[in-house]
């Protein structure tokens, strides 16, 4: 035993040392994604007006803070249901289903703004959900899968008619085009998933003649092996989701929340423009805000970096030119940099947490040694 013991501490420092290393990597990425991405979107400055300068109605921020506020509280809010009604009773008290809940939406969002084509969110949400080692593996899949379907949904609910009317509405016939294009991809899991649960052979068709049009303009390269994974995916989507469905309610609750989170989120564009001096309609802003978010969805850039800006600037052009740089930095903050700020946080707080616990439960047993001797 006594050899052993200088190997386990050395074992111990290398460990320690490579949590370390992780963290300052992790950090360090995380720094270095705000940093690029913020040079890539505002370093073209020079028809920015002079901060001091600008005129700002601030007090339109209150309703665009509030429209965010809103939306993530319902977000947090539904991870929490997902988690207390789909355990055993008891499993988790209130407040710790919110805890698991806000951190695993904030994880999520923060993965999504910093992989390309938003892939990471719900691997990394996965990830958390197991963690707490109190959610069966099936359901900590569920869970992040129906809050993106439920999302997806409640989107094109809301996006149809308003693509509708801006039809008529918006002076831009590309924008809506892609608008139109975007919704489509939108729809393609909601469809699957909705389709598998009814008819095995109709999602089959389905993916079959989605595949082979990615294929016609050579996304996909090899047919065969594109539709096995694809229809491998659905059913694994179809099962998690059946999890969640059982419960009417709780289905219901959710689809709800998704819907005003949606809605919610597509508001804080215009309070945006108003507040820096903007004149707009509420509602051609409201459909402009619902083309770009489903013409940007299949951008493979992280968080739609690049594209999301020179698509948003549709919205914000109607701001004298000095004022579009600002305008588009409130916005920014509010759909990009709050995640990839928070996320960190979150992170590191588990790791305080974790810590801390190690440390009570390192002196619990000391004490019971103490006690025993």
């Amino acid at each position: 035993m006594a050899e052993k013991t200088p190997k386990m501490s050395q074992d111990k420092k290398r460990k320690k040392i490579r949590k370390i290393l992780l963290t300052i990597l992790f950090v360090g990425f995380s720094a270095g994604v705000i940093i690029a991405t913020a040079v890539n979107e505002f370093s073209n400055t020079e028809n920015a007006a002079e901060l001091a300068t600008v005129k700002l109605n601030w007090w339109f921020l209150i309703p665009a803070t509030l429209c965010f506020m809103v939306m993530i509280t319902l977000e947090f809010w539904k991870y929490a249901l997902m988690i207390l009604k789909s355990t055993k009773p008891g499993t988790f008290t209130k407040k710790e289903a919110w805890k698991v809940g806000w951190r695993t939406v904030m994880i999520g969002r923060y993965y999504d703004r910093i992989t390309p084509a938003a892939v990471g969110g719900q691997p990394a949400q996965i990830v958390n959900l197991r963690k707490t080692g109190k959610i069966p593996t099936g359901l900590t899949t569920a869970i992040p899968i129906f809050s993106m379907i439920s999302g997806q949904i409640t989107f094109i609910v809301i996006a149809i008619p308003c693509f509708i009317a801006g039809t008529f509405m918006v002076a831009s016939p590309v924008l809506m085009t892609t608008a139109w294009i975007g919704l489509l991809f939108y729809a393609f899991w909601p469809i699957m998933v909705v389709g598998t649960a009814f008819s095995s052979k109709f999602t089959a068709r389905v993916i079959n003649i989605f595949v082979k049009f990615l294929a016609a303009i050579r996304i996909v390269k090899n047919k065969g092996s594109a539709i096995k994974k694809v229809e491998e995916e659905v059913e694994e989507y179809a099962s998690n989701v059946k999890l969640i469905a059982k419960s009417r309610e709780v289905m219901a609750k959710v689809m709800v929340m998704s819907f005003f989170s949606n809605l919610l989120i597509t508001l804080v564009p215009f309070f945006v423009l108003i507040a820096f001096g903007g004149n707009i309609d509420f509602m051609e802003c409201f459909v402009l805000s619902m083309a770009i978010q489903s013409a940007v969805y299949y951008v493979p850039t992280p968080g739609n970096s690049g594209v999301a800006e020179g698509t948003f600037y549709v919205v914000f052009s109607r701001l004298s030119t000095g004022y579009v740089f600002w305008a588009m930095l409130v916005w920014r903050l509010f759909s990009y940099y709050i995640y990839i700020i928070v996320g960190p946080i979150v992170y590191l707080i588990m790791h305080i947490e974790k810590k801390r616990e190690a440390s009570e439960s390192k002196k619990l047993k000391e004490g019971k040694n103490d006690h025993q001797k």
